[in-house]
């Protein structure tokens, strides 16, 4: 049985698609080691809802058009109410705002508009209160230009020289003009190279101008970004998400000091895009993933002598998943718990549109990770965050329930994105009214391509004026106009809706059956997802989803989940139109389009 496991595993892997009609399933719990037993427990963060909050956007309490960290601590109760176990703040540090707070001119301190070092310990605080912890963005690649390591390194200042990563660059014996030490690119478009005229030296920067590369291989620059996460636990944060950390180390230079151009990648004529490029020299070293070791060793050292709960590391990482995995460690180092599982991002359609996907591409997504990811890990399933198109935009508005309810079913940690739960979508943004530096930094007849804009404009929280976001008469970002109907306070008010499904489901994850339950999961035609979480003495669960815009009759799911017995409707969206408590039939299952249903079994 265990062989042909793994050869229905490596058959999916490989992408084979079942015929119309045919099922094809994947029993994971020999890949994630799933427990048969109700005895087994979890540590907090493993069975946890994280919740994303781009404090921007979020609540304005100060009437400036702008989300604060008072906002975000008005609304604690309303996280509460969501069940959310975790917030991850993006990053609220001092910067000059050229990517809104990813370009950090002090580490150790918070920036003006979102409040002060006293708001943030009031938040932990509060947060604490209401048995909500408080993760923080860490942005190890760069710093700005602005911040005081940058100045002192361009005037070559003791101990600081390095701190950057510095190169004469070439003069060229054609033209005699000096050129850049490579021909690496920025992902905002351009040179990652950029002259600086006082230290007559280029500096990299693989993201904007003002975001210069700090200098790895330099144990000055390690000890100090060390200190920044001790001073971050020290204030009460329970961990963090590591942004952009594939960047961190770049390849040495030969023994004539020369870094070696990346070669063509073939996706694009543009040479000025990122994407023009394989980034073979700039990402995806294994000193980054070793770095990520020294940082969960610091973490764990400070819950060792400082007592509490585990201290948790999420990495950013968009990486092919041999990599990715490497992340969580091995034999001999502890690594990330949650590396983030961004499957059902970069998965399906290489355009990342999914409204289409059928159900051989969503069972395809998530063998990608479960059948990869080390034994004794546990999952993660990130469905959207600030730098991507929102869920109802990416997989279909028809869909957004159905997105939520894989996500709470699946094993392990889900991780929301504000607003996901009440649906929000995105809105298309102007170039007049474009403030994302990676828009900003193309033109007028291409942003589009680039633009993340449309999935951080404002929370939407009621139908007053600027959806109840802010008192002021405008707002950073534009609001969406849908904001009328689609806000919290009316869905609050109103069943079903978005948000009264999402606690539901928030109340079903706290089941021991989803906490430990092992899983099996199959694709029945092109239209049906099946998963099964089962435990030994618990109940049993299953999840069957239509992602197709036809429906079904006649399906059998008892056979390709192993299901037997009788089950009764637990939760349902809208689309199914079904009777919660109503009993079905496994092997002759039919489903409106859409429509989604959690049965459980009697």
């Amino acid at each position: 049985m265990a062989c042909l496991n793994k050869l229905i595993v490596a058959a999916l892997v490989l992408g084979l698609q079942c015929a119309l009609g045919r099922s094809a399933a994947v029993d994971v719990e020999s890949v994630e080691r799933a427990s048969t037993s109700a005895d087994i427990t979890r540590d907090w963060w493993q069975v946890a809802q994280f919740y994303q909050i781009y404090p921007r956007s979020f609540k304005d309490s100060d009437g400036d058009g702008i989300g604060d960290l008072q906002g975000i601590i008005s609304k604690l109760d309303y996280l509460k109410e969501i069940g959310v176990t975790a917030t991850w703040l993006s990053p609220i540090y001092s910067s000059p705002m050229a990517d809104f707070g990813y370009d950090i001119s002090d580490f150790y301190d918070i920036q003006e508009e979102y409040g002060t070092l006293s708001d943030f310990d009031e938040l932990v605080s509060e947060a604490k209160k209401r048995n909500i912890k408080i993760i923080l963005d860490f942005v190890p690649n760069h710093s700005s230009d602005e911040n005081v390591w940058f100045q002192k390194s361009v005037k070559r200042e003791k101990g600081y020289e390095d701190y950057y990563m510095w190169h004469d660059g070439y003069v060229n014996s054609t033209t005699g003009k000096r050129e850049p030490p490579s021909n690496w690119l920025q992902a905002f478009r351009g040179s990652a190279w950029e002259w600086n005229e006082e230290r007559q030296q280029y500096y990299l920067h693989q993201f904007a101008v003002k975001q210069p590369d700090l200098n790895y291989r330099n144990p000055a620059v390690v000890a100090q970004m060390k200190r920044v996460l001790t001073y971050w636990l020290d204030r009460g944060v329970a961990g963090f998400r590591m942004d952009a950390v594939p960047w961190c180390f770049e390849v040495l230079p030969d023994a004539n000091g020369r870094y070696p151009d990346e070669p063509l990648s073939g996706y694009t004529d543009d040479p000025d895009e990122s994407a023009y490029l394989k980034h073979i020299y700039t990402q995806d070293l294994r000193e980054t993933v070793e770095m990520v070791f020294q940082w969960r060793t610091l973490l764990d050292d400070y819950q060792r002598i400082h007592g509490g709960d585990t201290r948790v590391i999420m990495v950013e990482t968009y990486s092919d998943l041999d990599y990715v995995m490497q992340f969580y460690g091995n034999r001999t180092a502890n690594g990330a718990q949650i590396p983030f599982n961004f499957q059902f991002i970069v998965g399906g359609n290489g355009d990342k549109n999914n409204i289409q996907l059928n159900a051989v591409g969503f069972v395809k997504i998530i063998n990608s990770w479960l059948s990869q990811m080390p034994a004794g890990k546990t999952a993660n399933w990130v469905m959207g965050n600030h730098d991507q198109r929102r869920v109802g935009s990416r997989y279909g508005e028809n869909r957004i329930d159905l997105m939520n309810m894989l996500q709470m079913f699946l094993p392990g940690v889900s991780i929301t994105y504000q607003g996901e739960e009440i649906g929000m979508t995105d809105l298309d943004i102007s170039w007049e009214d474009s403030r994302d530096p990676a828009a900003c930094n193309s033109n007028a007849d291409i942003y589009e391509q680039f633009t993340r804009d449309p999935a951080r404009t404002p929370f939407q929280w009621s139908d007053e004026a600027n959806a109840g976001f802010s008192s002021n008469a405008t707002t950073w970002l534009p609001i969406n106009p849908n904001y009328v109907t689609v806000n919290v306070k009316a869905e609050n008010a109103t069943s079903p809706s978005h948000l009264s499904l999402y606690k539901q489901l928030v109340e079903l994850r706290k089941l021991k059956t989803l906490q430990l339950g092992a899983t099996r999961y199959a694709s029945a035609g092109e239209n049906l997802v099946a998963i099964k979480r089962s435990l030994t003495g618990e109940a049993t669960y299953i999840l069957v989803a239509n992602v197709l815009d036809t429906s079904v009759t006649g399906l059998d799911v008892a056979s390709p989940l192993f299901a037997k017995g009788t089950y009764k409707i637990k939760l349902s969206n809208p689309q199914a139109k079904a009777t919660v408590g109503s009993s079905v039939t496994l092997n002759n299952l039919s489903l409106e389009p859409y429509g989604a249903l959690i049965l459980e079994s009697v």
